[in-house]
């Protein structure tokens, strides 16, 4: 028990939509009469389930329904889900900016939060003023401040305008500032909501960088939101994945990714053999389509600069006694069906000679995924003795590409809109 530092337990956060409070004086009230009477709020028995995709039928939502859990010392824990999930709900509850409706926070420590581009900074102030002012928020003192204010400028790279107004900023110069000071001020706790997305790559490979200073060289903890399942999977140790306010999975990091994705996931066909619009003799044909990771797991999704296998399942028929020889290829395509590539087995000498009819399976593992992020559709066509055997007009299936760590760097702020992704081999020759 000594090693944990943050515990949640049966954490709940009800709102009522729409208005500010509990709405009405007669809700005031009788909430008050039960407390009084030592009995329950009666609000808190109603209430539905925190689905902003929904219309609903009662004017109160949870954003939060019994959340436990337990963070140790040292511990990066990711926190994950889709938009209203109740993630940054959870992170400002950790961070006492509001309290719970029931449960209760332990904690060991200072807390340092960064939930927001410019929370706890004056607008009016200029960035130097606002690194006192925020650090005293955070509890530190003038002089230990004043001993990390040259660490703290020059790891913001906003030394330039230091002290000019912070209405000034861009939202990016101002979540610089906000990051530098939270991480250096040596809070036992750091709690860091999305607001990197807003810095550029540079930016996010620094504070990623000391995000894993701080936890395995300092000792302390990290509390990490964010969509980037890379930098989650780079960064944290442990994750929890939530759902409209309740936690659906909590355990090691891959396995939390690999549940969100695959709760995300895009449908694959899996059955074939149902699809009618096909061209050739039909001696070879595809009956199913899936995609591997490299742990032997069925996945919708694979992070570029990792690997995946394609697994094509075929069927062999009408033979006759005949040795034959198959040779498989497929193709990649956007959304929008332009062509990212084709690969045929036969363009690297593989051909697979059979001998009897049934089911078989051939896969092709990629090592390195070198395409950018976005949704893809794989499309398939098999020679069998050099004549077309199957080519079916419909996807074999679709999947997503998300953003992972391509360039092995920790940078994971690579844009634009080119699909192919390239590594190159940089040289200065004067």
């Amino acid at each position: 028990m000594s090693d944990i530092i943050l515990k949640a337990e049966n954490i709940s956060k009800q709102y009522r939509l729409g208005t500010v409070g509990t709405g009405t004086i007669s809700h005031d009230l009788n909430r008050w009469w039960h407390k009084v009477r030592g009995k329950e709020d009666p609000f808190l028995k109603i209430g539905e389930t925190n689905d902003r995709s929904t219309k609903g039928e009662s004017d109160y939502v949870w954003a939060l329904r019994d959340i436990n859990f337990e963070v140790k010392r040292g511990e990066v824990l990711g926190i994950i889900g889709k938009n209203g999930a109740g993630k940054s709900t959870l992170l400002k509850i950790l961070s006492r900016v509001t309290s719970p409706t029931t449960g209760t926070i332990k904690t060991k420590g200072r807390i340092a939060s960064l939930l927001e581009v410019g929370t706890g900074f004056h607008p009016e102030m200029t960035g130097r003023e606002n690194v006192f002012l925020n650090g005293a928020i955070l509890g530190m003192t003038k002089a230990e401040i004043k001993a990390k204010e040259d660490e703290i400028i020059d790891f913001s790279g906003c030394e330039r305008y230091i002290d000019t107004p912070v209405k000034r900023y861009s939202s990016g110069m101002t979540v610089r500032l906000a990051f530098a000071v939270a991480a250096h001020l040596e809070p036992d706790i750091l709690v860091v909501d999305e607001v990197l997305a807003v810095g550029d790559a540079e930016f996010q490979k620094k504070a990623i960088g000391k995000m894993q200073d701080i936890s395995n060289q300092e000792g302390r903890t990290v509390l990490f939101v964010s969509h980037n399942m890379a930098a989650v999977k780079s960064l944290c140790t442990r994750a929890v994945v939530l759902e409209h306010g309740k936690t659906v999975f909590e355990g090691k990091t891959d396995e939390a990714v690999d549940f969100y994705l695959s709760e995300n996931k895009i449908e694959i066909q899996s059955d074939l053999s149902s699809v009618k619009d096909r061209s050739g003799d039909g001696k070879v044909q595809f009956i199913a389509f899936y995609l591997e990771n490299d742990n032997g797991k069925q996945v919708d999704y694979v992070l570029n600069g990792e690997a995946a296998t394609l697994c094509f399942k075929l069927k062999i028929k009408n033979l006759m006694g005949m040795k034959s020889t198959i040779d498989l290829g497929f193709s990649m395509h956007s959304s929008d069906e332009q062509t990212i590539a084709v690969l045929y087995s036969s363009y690297q000498n593989n051909t697979f000679s059979v001998l009897e009819e049934g089911d078989y399976l051939i896969q092709c593992r990629i090592p390195n995924i070198a395409i950018n992020e976005g949704e893809y559709i794989i499309k398939g066509r098999i020679l069998c003795n050099n004549y077309e055997s199957d080519w079916p007009k419909t996807p074999l299936g679709r999947f997503n590409i998300v953003k992972g760590d391509f360039y092995n760097t920790g940078n994971l702020g690579f844009e634009g809109n080119s699909k192919l992704l390239i590594k190159g081999e940089w040289l200065l020759v004067n």
